[in-house]
């Protein structure tokens, strides 16, 4: 995946918490940081994230989304 956001940081998924319309997914980006992005169940699904799946943290201004 290529994106021209520069600031990408790699991590793990530890925990996956369902809403209504955006769920919460937490990762794990070293030394006990902790990354939560905040994104619609959809795109939970389209990625298939689980547990444990490495992704990519992107932040871009003030939004934070998940690349797999």
């Amino acid at each position: 995946m290529k994106i021209s956001a520069r600031n990408q940081i790699a991590g793990t998924v530890t925990a996956i918490t369902p809403g209504a319309v955006n769920g919460a997914i937490k990762v794990d980006i070293g030394n006990g940081t902790i990354v939560t992005a905040n994104i619609t169940e959809e795109a939970i699904a389209d990625l298939g994230l689980a547990i444990g799946d490495t992704v990519t943290v992107i932040v871009k201004a003030s939004d934070v989304m998940i690349g797999k």
